[in-house]
């Protein structure tokens, strides 16, 4: 069972660094929206374009996961019993894509300056990437606590030397990935611009 643990110590690993990217995300833009609501600055296009964006790469980044590519497919071809837990994962997936396409759609209207407008603005934007950090981490517990449990009873030793190969090629490919700057994760906030000289001090957010 060594390459079992090898492996779910790997999956485990992967689950950290999307679980930081995801709070690293909620906690910067937590910031710049309450920034916006103390200034009673309105949100612009390209502060909802950068927010759908990041959305969206993060949501889609969990498609190519170790778990989704080789864990998954494992364990269904290990028992026909674990469709029920595959359809609840599925679904806290799709929570997450909701969310994707709230921002997404929200980024094209246009809105008056109004401070119920403003204030209207920054709630539903802040209200869709709590629920699509809160679908997508507890998609992740889910995992860890129920998935990987199962995977240790029904799956066997040669399928986790097969699991183990397919992740060392994972992990290869990924390395290249990082060297061309492919690599969406981590999440990383960018860099504050400091303010010109002679303009107030009203935090402009970065596309």
């Amino acid at each position: 069972m060594l390459t079992a643990t090898y492996t779910l110590v790997s999956l485990s690993v992967e689950q950290a660094s999307i679980r930081v990217s995801l709070l690293a995300f909620q906690k910067y833009m937590h910031a710049q929206l309450h920034t916006q609501l103390h200034h009673q600055n309105q949100l612009t296009l390209a502060q909802w374009q950068y927010a759908a964006d990041w959305l969206n790469r993060l949501y889609q980044s969990g498609y190519w996961r170790k778990v989704e590519l080789y864990l998954i497919p494992a364990i269904r071809q290990a028992t026909p019993h674990a469709d029920g837990l595959i359809a609840e994962l599925n679904h806290l997936q799709h929570a997450a894509l909701e969310s994707v396409n709230t921002v997404q759609q929200r980024a094209g209207v246009t809105v008056d300056n109004s401070q119920q407008q403003i204030e209207a603005q920054i709630e539903t934007l802040s209200a869709s990437i709590d629920a699509f950090c809160q679908a997508l981490l507890a998609r992740l517990e889910k995992e860890e606590r129920e998935l990987f449990a199962l995977a240790r009873k029904v799956i066997g030793g040669e399928a986790w030397f097969a699991i183990a190969y397919q992740f060392l090629a994972h992990d290869a490919r990924a390395e290249e990935d990082r060297r061309s700057k492919a690599q969406v994760l981590p999440f990383v906030a960018p860099r504050p611009v400091a303010p010109e000289v002679g303009t107030g001090s009203a935090c402009r957010a970065r596309a």
